[in-house]
């Protein structure tokens, strides 16, 4: 089943709307001559299907999207002054797109790798991007690291190729990733569908209410369909069959009516409580244990209307961490803090500095009003008005109301690693994780590991990595290494 297609009537022009009298045949001097450069229709056409693509994204080029309605379940006014969160049953448009991290555009889905979770809230004080993944944690905690983990995650610059050596080199010397590489390689690390996962903020964000008090806040957004996963070799068969499968699988189910859906819960952290927390709050490798902070069901998310053109709605669509509202705003994140300048910038290279103006981007509740001018494909929407603040002409002027409340800061400038909690290493919620499995996936786990790690090429990148795994849990350490000696004889 496919959509409807919109049939525009009358005859084919040109991109300057003049009518075209043969589009089968490109003009000649003479039967069987060479081609005239007087064919501007031609010329035309080459020339745009040249320029039809744009810079695929670095990290999550491969995606799919929808749009849907997140609907407040819950009175969350104590916590945060959100407007779009402050009546129980109001409704907010949204737009969510999925993504693998590593693959180019051309990649399958089925693959072993992180799947981002960027979802728009189209609100009436401006959208509100919340960009994460389907997983909690991640494998770094500092931005300044981000380009050169992604690097080993890429294609060699020698080789061409994704490389063992690469990654297993840079997750060896960085213990901080044993977490989330626990979480990658077990049975969570290929989702059968988008459906079929969760969703998460994965940083701690903060909230704010209308007395100015401060709350540090998590994202959980549950699937309703129930988690659902792929083994190793399910996902080889499945990326070779049908590359598409994870996007073919969410825009079928909104064509036939089955909306996915998720259950959206939040952690709740008072301010006051974050400095003496046993973990560092805003580490991004590391959870918020439930028992310590229970999630907090707050609303339910559809999704229920597929885009109409992919390049247009899914590949121009952009999000950008810095994106918040009154009562939501950034903490000290050190990841989080990195990504509020990197996710805006990659978008102004990628789309264009006006990639606001698309329809999939724009506000849809209320109306964007910057002194912002010109560039490219800038649609003129100012008209007349004047291009600065402040100005005696009637234009937009500021509020003098930030949308979040400041943090308190002690101490010299540097380059200052996150403060240590009582509690915090490396390797305690890896080794955690690693004993909340069954015994089965325990065994899948090791076997997924130690057929990547057996691929390294040196012995003590391999002996590294391991020895990460060994510190996390001895049991888990001492299986690993078994069975990649196995693999390596």
């Amino acid at each position: 089943m496919t959509q409807e297609a919109h049939v525009t009537q009358g005859p084919l022009t040109t991109e300057a709307g003049a009518p075209v009298a043969d589009n089968q045949n490109s003009e000649t001097a003479g039967v069987g001559g060479p081609v005239l450069v007087q064919d501007q229709l031609l010329l035309e056409k080459l020339a745009h299907f040249n320029r039809e693509r744009i810079p695929e994204r670095v990290v999550h080029a491969r995606g799919a999207g929808a749009y849907g309605t997140f609907t407040l379940t819950r009175d969350v006014s104590r916590w945060t002054r959100a407007k779009f969160l402050s009546e129980v049953g109001k409704e907010t448009g949204t737009f969510l797109r999925f993504s693998t991290v590593a693959g180019n555009l051309g990649s399958a889905d089925a693959v072993r790798d992180p799947r981002g979770w960027a979802l728009k809230f189209y609100t009436e004080e401006g959208n509100y991007d919340l960009v994460g993944n389907n997983t909690p944690v991640f494998f770094i905690k500092d931005a300044i690291k981000f380009p050169d983990f992604i690097h080993t995650q890429k294609r060699d610059p020698y080789t061409g190729s994704q490389e063992a050596d690469n990654v297993w080199d840079f997750w060896g010397l960085s213990p901080e990733s044993t977490h989330q590489v626990t979480w990658l390689f077990g049975d969570r690390g290929i989702p059968a569908s988008y459906r079929h996962m969760n969703g998460y903020g994965s940083h701690t964000f903060q909230w704010n209410n209308e007395a100015g008090e401060v709350f540090w806040v998590k994202y959980h957004f549950k699937t309703d369909q129930g988690i659902k996963n792929l083994t190793q070799a399910e996902a080889n068969r499945l990326a070779g069959e049908d590359p598409d499968s994870h996007q073919r699988d969410l825009r079928e189910s909104i064509e036939r009516g089955d909306f996915p859906s998720w259950t959206v819960q939040v952690q709740v952290m008072p301010a006051a409580e974050a400095a003496e927390y046993r973990f560092n709050p805003f580490d991004l490798t590391k959870v918020w244990p439930h028992e310590d902070y229970p999630p907090i069901e707050i609303g339910k998310l559809e999704l229920n209307r597929n885009p109409e053109n992919v390049f247009a709605e899914v590949e121009q669509s952009i999000f950008s961490p810095a994106h918040f509202v009154p009562g939501i705003g950034p903490s000290p994140d050190k990841m989080l803090q990195g990504r509020l300048f990197g996710y805006g910038d990659a978008h102004r290279y990628r789309v264009g500095i006006n990639a606001d103006h698309l329809p999939v981007n724009r506000p849809h509740a209320t109306e964007a009003r910057t002194h912002s001018r010109d560039g490219a494909l800038y649609d003129g929407r100012h008209k007349g008005a004047k291009n600065y603040e402040p100005n005696s002409f009637g234009g937009p002027h500021q509020t003098d109301r930030p949308l979040w409340q400041p943090v308190s800061l002690t101490g010299g400038t540097g380059n200052h690693a996150a403060p240590v909690h009582r509690e915090d290493n490396d390797f305690v919620q890896a080794g955690t994780l690693y004993r909340l499995y069954s015994d089965d996936e325990k065994a899948r786990l090791v076997e997924n590991l130690a057929g990547f790690i057996a691929k390294v090429s040196r012995d003590d990148i391999a002996e590294r990595a391991i020895n990460n795994f060994r510190q996390a849990d001895g049991d888990f350490g001492k299986r690993l290494d078994a069975a990649v000696q196995a693999l390596r004889g």
